[in-house]
């Protein structure tokens, strides 16, 4: 950041165990931290860690926080003329996408026999599960497959054409396409939206990333990280990249890559849907929540804010945080709260791991929970089960100062990867 640039007094040299040494602030930054109560300590320490880096210049940590790779899921943290591809995250650019139609389009939820249309069309045009692709002649076709970009490295290149056999397709972990009911809020959030209020609306929504291509990126890049900027090891998956130095930039231009790919993927899916049932949409919101964006702070300072889901909540921004396969999820309008970076979280945030979902969660348990709330789930496994997740409300209410709720959406079909298939969310 030039002549703006941080620095702190209070560091020491740490032995990295490598030729090269790494300075870090013997004391983290000061991080606002949304829903304390709500986020394990070992979450906390993590965000922590992140404001210890000489290149950290400001961080927050949101209410759906819990552990992840370097920083946790619900961080974010600002950084002077440096890229961390851990902090972006494995999934790059993963995000969200929801399709409004008409209000007689509800009876695709309310009539049997549309129904069963509707669910025929969802296993139809996308593919779960962690190598899934479209094969043959079912390939999708997006302009984003001709982007320059593809040409960047060797590396880069040879992944093309795993990307186009995985485009419109949905992976595994918590990724999902739900198909529901969407209720504006009142009558001003209707408006927003370009809406009208007190009606209920047919709506698709999916979640997804940069599938297979992207976490190749992810983990290539985040090794030479490591190289570049080598770090003791309870921090190396902070390493970042420079982005005055060749590898940082391409870095940079490949995690854009990923996000015009993974934007073009959910259009893709979105696309075969709206086609498959013969509807138009009239209204379509979204937005990523894995990505690094270039952005100034009020002092005019140039930073690079990573949100590792978090949802960009700039004053009038509209975004997307999705519940659990049994709650509801929500389309918000950001505040712009400077001490958020902007930020929000990115859905309700996980109660326990994946392994203890599956050893304390039952199948009744979890199959009842979602007949109460009217909810048909075609396909998961045990560990996305919704008590796994914090409850979304709760967790809004912790951020009323950063989001305004414009929309409800109320999930009636759910669709995510089988039983036993590795998460890369």
């Amino acid at each position: 950041m030039g002549k703006k640039s941080r620095t702190n007094s209070r560091m020491k040299t740490v032995d990295s165990g490598s030729s090269h040494t790494v300075r870090l602030l013997e004391t983290p930054r000061t991080v606002p931290i949304w829903g304390r109560e709500m986020i394990d300590s070992e979450a906390i320490g993590q965000i922590e860690n992140a404001m210890r880096l000489p290149v950290t210049v400001a961080g927050a940590l949101m209410p759906d926080a819990h552990v992840g790779y370097g920083i946790p899921i619900g961080g974010v943290v600002a950084l002077d003329n440096a890229v961390a591809p851990y902090m972006v995250g494995v999934d790059i650019a993963c995000r969200m996408h929801m399709s409004v139609f008409a209000p007689e389009h509800t009876d695709l939820i309310h009539n049997a026999s549309r129904r069963d249309q509707l669910k025929r069309a969802m296993r139809a045009e996308t593919r779960f599960g962690v190598g899934a692709v479209f094969a043959g002649r079912e390939r999708r076709d997006h302009p984003v497959m001709e982007d320059r970009d593809w040409e960047l490295t060797k590396m880069i290149a040879d992944l093309k054409d795993k990307a186009w056999a995985q485009l419109g397709t949905s992976g595994s972990g918590n990724h999902f396409l739900d198909a529901g009911i969407l209720i504006p809020e009142n009558e001003e959030t209707a408006r927003i939206l370009g809406l009208e209020p007190g009606v209920e609306y047919f709506a698709f929504m999916s979640h997804s990333g940069s599938r297979g291509a992207g976490a190749q990126i992810a983990a290539h890049y985040s090794r030479v990280a490591q190289e570049v900027t080598p770090l003791p090891a309870e921090f190396r998956h902070l390493a970042w990249l420079p982005l005055d130095t060749e590898p940082g930039q391409e870095y940079w231009r490949a995690m854009n890559l990923m996000g015009r790919y993974a934007k073009a993927n959910h259009e893709t899916l979105h696309y075969h849907l709206r086609k498959h049932l013969g509807l138009k949409p009239i209204a379509e919101f979204d937005n990523h929540h894995n990505f690094a964006w270039k952005e100034q702070l009020p002092d005019g300072s140039t930073v690079y804010v990573h949100r590792k889901g978090a949802t960009p909540a700039g004053e009038g921004v509209i975004g997307i945080i999705p519940g659990s396969q049994g709650h509801d999820s929500f389309i918000v309008r950001g505040k712009g709260n400077p001490l958020s970076l902007n930020s929000a979280s990115h859905g309700a945030g996980r109660v326990m791991s994946r392994q203890q979902a599956k050893k304390t969660i039952s199948k009744a348990e979890r199959d009842r929970w979602l007949k109460e709330r009217g909810i048909e789930l075609m396909q998961a496994g045990m560990d996305e089960a919704p008590q796994a997740y914090k409850d979304i409300r709760e967790v809004l209410a912790e951020q009323s100062d950063l989001v305004e709720i414009l929309a409800v959406f109320k999930p009636k079909l759910v669709l995510m990867a089988p039983a036993g298939e590795r998460p890369e969310d």
